[in-house]
């Protein structure tokens, strides 16, 4: 009996020096993403969503250890100076431990540094620039889901591999949209393939008649879309009254969701090619996700991002406990150290340079006649083994890298 009294007593000393070593007693997360704007559906309050989910379900596991975690959130506007002021605030005066987002690769980058200098966590679900894995690489940030040397290399790739050898981009003037044409035509004429132009537009544009009709006097198997949100929405849309597909070409979204497939419809999205990391349809577990997901957020499904976001807040919860801290760097450290296996995307790591390996895949968007319920909306072209998904980690220029 006194032996069984000294375990429980040690355990109890256990947990509380673990909960002691959590500033201020709670685990604080801030899900900084677009809320507003031609982003929002594709992170915005569905990363709110998603987090919570997996908050639920860590609660409800032998490693929460009674730790109390609370979640905020905030619209950074896609603006890098706000996005980083929202961030310092919750750093310095608020209590966030870790950052998840955030929609925009300005922001990203801005709060990438910023969780370095103060020793946070940055859990970036929702952010393209490959940069974060590279030369702006931190021991406080895992980057999730996407990226823009992922995207390129996947969407690209099989696509040219199926057919599909002759490109023209349509890209957005700003730094996201540069890197994913760039990458995109590096792959697409490393493959065997062809760039016979491109053209760019302004960021949120209501007006692609103009770039259409370059696109489809190409006559370029393949329309590249360089960008993403309501821009590729819009784009699509106003292309199908161009006659793209009439004509016999292809869209091929280098940044596209489900959220914005469910956005155009299967008549107008039809034919499209494009790269997730998650697909809900995909197994019972990813199934059973998206039931829960779409309870709480008004019947929606949920694409890459909201997946990552989940997987995120988990693996950097479990992190927490095992670590014992909510220091970021030390929690940092110990997600690289724990291997990931979550029911969306199974199992998979953290690299050194902070990137998670997964999986990626082609998606084709059926026709309206092919779909059977609603939600119904991909079949699979291609998979992208994870080691080949992304950038290799010694082409990166991640200082964090022993190569």
């Amino acid at each position: 009996m006194r032996g069984k009294r000294i375990s429980i007593a040690a355990a109890l000393i256990a947990a509380a020096t673990a909960q002691a070593q959590v500033s201020d007693g709670v685990v604080k997360i801030g899900v900084l993403n677009d809320m507003s704007s031609l982003y929002a559906e594709g992170a915005g309050q569905g990363s709110v969503v998603a987090a919570r989910l997996a908050i639920e379900d860590f609660r409800s596991s032998a490693a929460a250890k009674g730790l109390k975690v609370e979640l905020v959130s905030a619209d950074n506007q896609n603006k890098a100076d706000l996005g980083s002021s929202i961030a310092r605030q919750w750093f310095d005066a608020d209590g966030v431990d870790a950052v998840l987002g955030t929609g925009n690769s300005a922001v990203g980058l801005a709060v990438n540094e910023l969780a370095k200098q103060k020793g946070k966590a940055f859990l970036a679900t929702a952010v393209a620039t490959s940069d974060l894995t590279g030369k702006a690489c931190s021991p406080n940030t895992v980057h999730w889901a996407h990226d823009t040397w992922m995207l390129s290399n996947s969407t690209a790739r099989a696509v040219v591999q199926t057919g599909g050898d002759t490109w023209f981009f349509l890209t957005a003037d700003y730094s996201f949209g540069h890197a994913l044409e760039r990458d995109a035509s590096a792959v697409v004429k490393k493959t065997g393939g062809t760039v016979v132009g491109n053209v760019r537009h302004p960021l949120n544009t209501a007006d692609f008649s103009s770039f259409l009709l370059q696109a489809v006097g190409s006559k370029a198997k393949i329309i590249g879309l360089a960008n993403a949100g309501n821009d590729t929405i819009t784009a699509i849309k106003q292309g199908t009254e161009f006659g793209v597909q009439a004509a016999g070409q292809q869209f091929a979204g280098l940044l596209v969701f489900i959220t914005d497939v469910h956005a155009l419809g299967l008549r107008q999205a039809q034919g499209l090619l494009l790269t997730e990391t998650f697909y809900w349809d995909a197994n019972e577990q990813t199934r059973a996700f998206a039931k829960r997901y779409g309870a709480a957020y008004g019947g929606r499904f949920p694409n890459m991002i909201h997946a990552a976001s989940y997987s995120a807040t988990l693996h950097y919860l479990k992190a927490i406990a095992a670590a014992g801290t909510d220091d970021g760097t030390k929690v940092v450290a110990k997600m690289k150290e724990m291997p990931v296996d979550d029911p969306l995307h199974g199992k998979g790591r953290v690299r050194a340079d902070g990137r998670v390996v997964t999986p990626a895949y082609l998606f084709e968007v059926k026709k309206p006649e092919e779909s059977r319920y609603a939600g119904d909306y991909y079949k699979l072209r291609a998979t992208v083994p994870a080691d080949e998904a992304f950038r290799p980690e010694s082409e990166g220029g991640c200082p964090l890298v022993k190569n």
